[in-house]
């Protein structure tokens, strides 16, 4: 084998064919739809070299036959270990101020026993859901407002954390400091730099585990507003329609899905129509 066909120095505890890398990309395409570029061959290699520390292996060819060879834990771990988690809470501000005006708009149809219902259909940490929630109440003006929030990822370590519902007060310095103080509680003591979501919060945000390729969603709705946001820019164009043609079934009539600021739906026409600033509506005859 030439030596160009591993990755392989003085600081590299392990093998890292050419073969290797296009087993994980085959892989986590196949898991998860993720289509890894050559450009991340370097993170692929940091990322997992961890699993394999962890599971005393000395090759990505070990690791990579013991995690077909295996079960769902380690399916878990790889998913994880691969799946990019860049939030913030409050991202993309345009979304939240139309979220709260489309939650007052539906505010009189809305009851305790018939919430309106939204979904962050990749979570991650938190941020989003929990932006969610914090304008839910500001829209009802009031911290039990009839709204029911959904937050899925496919990555189970993410949204254990999201489900603590506790942060480290520099992920909280961008939130305007009416709503810090009104919805978060500032650690002390041992917790001293920390700081947690109200539990009226935690309460309204349901989070569950979702795989976005699986090929349907029992997940409920309809939903008033759907959160898909800087998630498709790591799928190819197939795999992005795919997921929409779902995601739409779940929309209410008139809801809205919320998307990232690089994504664009032009080959998606019949599925999605624009309505705003990286907003869309259901398309005239996609499914519902």
């Amino acid at each position: 084998m030439p030596p160009s066909s591993i990755v392989r120095s003085e600081n590299r505890e392990f093998d890292f064919a050419d073969r290797d890398f296009r087993r994980v990309c085959e892989l986590i395409y196949q898991r998860a739809g993720i289509a890894l570029a050559p450009a991340k061959r370097d993170m692929v290699y940091g990322r997992l070299s961890r699993r394999l520390r962890a599971l005393g292996l000395r090759s990505f060819q070990h690791y990579l036959d013991h995690l077909e060879s295996g079960g769902d834990d380690e399916w878990q771990a790889f998913t994880n270990a691969l799946t990019t988690n860049l939030t913030a809470f409050f991202r993309e501000p345009h979304h939240f101020d139309r979220l709260r005006e489309e939650l007052q708009r539906h505010a009189a149809s809305a009851t305790g026993s018939n919430p309106l219902l939204l979904w962050s259909c990749a979570a991650s940490t938190g941020e989003e859901p929990y932006s969610m929630a914090i304008t839910a109440c500001e829209a009802f003006g009031t911290l039990t407002p009839p709204v029911r929030i959904v937050a899925t990822d496919v990555d189970t370590q993410v949204l254990a954390t999201a489900a603590r519902g506790v942060y480290a007060l520099e992920r909280v310095t961008g939130v305007e400091p009416a709503l810090r103080r009104r919805y978060f509680q500032r650690g002390t003591g041992p917790n001293e730099g920390q700081c947690r979501v109200l539990p009226t919060l935690r309460g309204m945000v349901d989070f569950r585990p979702l795989n976005l390729l699986a090929p349907r969603y029992d997940i409920g709705g309809p939903f008033t507003a759907l959160f898909c946001r800087n998630v498709m820019i790591y799928f190819d164009k197939p795999t992005q329609r795919g997921i929409l043609g779902r995601l739409v079934q779940h929309l209410s009539h008139d809801g809205l899905l919320y998307t990232g600021h690089s994504e664009n739906y032009l080959h998606a026409a019949d599925l999605i129509a624009p309505c705003g600033r990286t907003l869309y509506r259901r398309a005239t005859g996609a499914p519902a």
